[in-house]
């Protein structure tokens, strides 16, 4: 897994002492492994972490401060939900999963990420941000809960900070108790005396104390010291890895390289649902206001419209229906019933009915295809006639204003799906458009339109009476 060519050698991970290779929960990912997987772990693994990383990135985007108590508790919720036992035990500590096991997961998930982040100056920066917020985390939760793991980090890594003398912060205590922004007491914290340039975050935010070139931190703000040298080792080892990746021959691992920045990584909606017995063909129109999410919801206007859909377009509303548990002969039948509106039933057989059937495995590579998640939705191109797509994504902004507006959607909470579409948010603006429209916070931000049917129809078995 070692694709970096360095300047100077270093050793890879080969050990099968797995509490020599990981001492503490904290790394730098100096070393990479050597030792031989699976393919199916590192595929597992692969998937795990871009959980992990995703999780940490839509705590922020739903409106929880980085770091604040709010933002560790959807953390670990979001953690738990996903059943990702061996990275919530970076935030837990305890119980779940065997700490070397976590610690192992956590290196190897690490190093195979950076060979499907390392391929562009998109990819890599979002990686790195991700990963700043994941060290920064585990530190913080070690600090809290373990702080002589903190230590033996820093003698690991050759780490060194002298705390300033007792005389020296009372010198400084009224600079400090000024500049510095904690809540606990300052006379009862260390301090430690650091360049201001290892942290220039602090000093734009006027967080910390300057004098003569060097900044006096709190103990707790040592992270932001440390993520400046996690920062610039992974940044430069991902900027060697991209001019060696190309030269990676390797079809197994290619095909899940490239596209593992835009992989869905939950539930696949491939298998008849077990709790969806009661949707029925005939109640779409019904299904399709209250618990279709918005591309769905058109998709089906414009087939009750127009009586027809281009192929993309019945590809994508097709599997989404297979998705809500429909059988082959009911789509068959939701498909048939509309487009002899405009054809003779023998047309229709000739010319649509086996893509249906196909769509469902029961023909030609009899393969069972899954439904669209809300990522390969986004990242696909939606052309000149064609409805399929995500709205949030796709529609031009006074065609979603409107629409927005016509589902009653309020001027102030309409600006605000706006600017999440702005910024590129789509999924976290169709989640905003879940809560507005059904009064009550979605479990978690919307990857999948059956999974906004699920959430919708958990909520309206409970609050209204559903067709029969």
């Amino acid at each position: 897994m070692d694709f970096i060519a360095r300047k100077k050698f270093q050793k890879k991970v080969e050990s099968d002492n797995l509490i020599e290779l990981y001492p503490t929960d904290l790394q730098f990912y100096n070393l990479p492994p050597g030792n031989q997987i699976t393919l199916q772990e590192f595929e597992d693994l692969a998937l795990e972490r871009l959980q992990v990383l995703r999780i940490l990135e839509q705590a922020t985007q739903r409106g929880n401060k980085l770091f604040t108590q709010s933002w560790f508790d959807v953390v670990k919720s979001d953690l738990r939900k996903q059943k990702l036992v061996r990275f919530h035990h970076f935030l837990n500590l305890s119980g779940g999963c065997s700490v070397l096991e976590s610690r192992r997961a956590d290196h190897l998930s690490h190093f195979i990420l950076r060979l499907a982040y390392c391929r562009s100056e998109a990819l890599r920066s979002w990686f790195l941000a991700r990963e700043l917020e994941w060290f920064k985390t585990k530190f913080i939760t070690i600090f809290k809960q373990n702080p002589d793991d903190i230590q033996t980090f820093f003698a690991l890594n050759h780490l060194t900070y002298n705390g300033i003398s007792n005389e020296e912060k009372q010198t400084l205590l009224t600079s400090l108790l000024k500049s510095t922004i904690m809540a606990d007491d300052v006379s009862v914290t260390n301090f430690y005396k650091v360049p201001f340039n290892s942290v220039t975050s602090l000093v734009n935010a006027r967080r910390v104390f300057v004098k003569n070139g060097q900044a006096y931190i709190p103990q707790f703000e040592l992270v932001t010291c440390i993520q400046s040298i996690f920062r610039a080792r992974l940044s430069e080892a991902l900027a060697q890895l991209s001019h060696i990746i190309p030269n990676v021959d390797d079809e197994r691992l290619n095909n899940l390289l490239q596209n593992l920045h835009i992989s869905y990584t939950g539930q696949d909606y491939n298998g008849l649902p077990d709790n969806k017995s009661n949707v029925r063909a005939e109640f779409l129109d019904y299904y399709s206001k209250k618990q279709f999410p918005l591309c769905m919801r058109h998709i089906h206007q414009v087939l009750r419209s127009t009586h027809h859909l281009k192929y993309r377009c019945r590809l994508q509303y097709g599997l989404f229906l297979k998705g809500l548990g429909l059988s082959l002969e009911e789509c068959l039948k939701v498909w048939r019933d509309e487009f002899t509106k405009t054809m003779d039933e023998n047309t229709f057989e000739k010319k649509y009915a086996y893509g249906v059937k196909h769509q469902h495995g029961k023909v030609g590579g009899m393969v069972n295809y899954k439904p669209y998640s809300c990522m390969t939705i986004i990242m696909g191109n939606v052309g000149p006639g064609e409805h399929h797509g995500c709205p949030f994504k796709h529609f031009d902004a006074t065609q979603l204003r409107q629409k927005l507006v016509e589902d009653g959607i309020p001027g102030t909470d309409t600006d605000e799906i706006m600017t999440l579409v702005k910024d590129a948010h789509y999924q976290i603006a169709c989640t905003k458009y879940f809560e507005l429209t059904h009064h009550k916070q979605s479990k978690s931000v919307i990857n999948h339109p059956n999974q906004y049917f699920d959430e919708s129809d958990e909520i309206l078995n409970v609050n209204s009476k559903k067709p029969t």
